[in-house]
């Protein structure tokens, strides 16, 4: 019997456990009940994605460190395929696409092959996006800069004019540390000279500002695809058929597709400047 005791307590230690437990209730019946604990706010986004912060994406590639208080700097011209040209590009993307494996959509980290299932989400993510002509690297700059930089760039683009723009041929272009290569057309005949002209003054407001100047022999392109790591062996193969594909008139091929050029766009961070606008007459 003590063992039993000692393992499981006496009759008289019960007593006092259901007395406690009578005492329990009677406190708990007399105290109000605790409130419900509540969830904390989820934090400010500018916490989780602070504006000088340059965010990378599938087809870019910081080219320096990051560093509190930059904000990178790219001036570009935006470009926008006619609707009507968009449908005949859809057959020729997608020979790239049998030509070369594992290319992707500009700007979203999704393989072409997985987007050809459905032709309305390849028109609408493959060619429905805003595409660009850089006219100057991306480059960092700090917040005293900015107003300086945009004002100047402004006054000095407030007088353009619109003129035509052709993208010619396909062309591989890979980016300076190598790390992709993009499949893209390029502008070698109308509005080559206007975007010329137009890097040079871009070139002119980099350098009183102490910036990297573009490349020395610009050549003016869009891109709509990239791979990963230097590949442009097996694309420039891709890029020789699709041009020896393209419709000719008389003698001389066709260019891609032409548009006007509206005006010059500068991002900063996060943050779009118009730098001049050229309205329809």
């Amino acid at each position: 019997m003590e063992a039993l005791r000692s393992s499981y307590g006496s009759s008289s230690e019960d007593t006092d456990d259901d007395s406690s437990l009578e005492r329990s209730k009677k406190r708990a019946a007399v105290s109000p009940p605790s409130p419900e604990p509540q969830s904390l706010p989820p934090p400010p986004l500018d916490l989780l994605d602070p504006p000088a912060f340059f965010q990378t994406n599938a087809n870019r590639v910081r080219s320096f460190p990051h560093v509190e208080g930059n904000y990178a700097l790219h001036l570009f011209i935006p470009v926008l395929i006619p609707a009507v040209m968009k449908k005949q590009l859809v057959p020729l993307i997608r020979k790239s696409m049998l030509l070369v494996e594992g290319l992707h959509a500009v700007d979203i980290d999704i393989p072409l092959k997985d987007l050809c299932v459905d032709d309305e989400k390849f028109l609408q993510l493959v060619l429905g996006r805003e595409f660009h002509i850089s006219l100057s690297r991306t480059v960092p700059i700090r917040v005293h800069q900015i107003d300086s930089i945009v004002t100047m760039l402004q006054q000095k683009f407030q007088a353009q004019k619109r003129y035509w723009i052709e993208f010619n041929t396909w062309e591989v272009f890979v980016n300076d540390d190598r790390t992709r290569t993009f499949l893209s057309m390029e502008v070698s005949t109308r509005g080559l000279k206007e975007i010329t002209r137009q890097i040079q003054v871009v070139n002119d407001v980099y350098r009183l500002h102490n910036l990297p100047e573009f490349y020395e022999n610009p050549r003016p392109h869009i891109s709509l695809a990239w791979g990963l790591g230097d590949i442009s062996h097996s694309l420039q193969q891709a890029v020789n058929e699709l041009n020896r594909s393209r419709p000719s008139s008389g003698s001389a091929q066709k260019n891609i597709f032409s548009c006007m050029f509206n005006g010059i766009e500068c991002r900063i961070g996060k943050k779009s400047y118009t730098i001049c606008k050229v309205l329809v007459a």
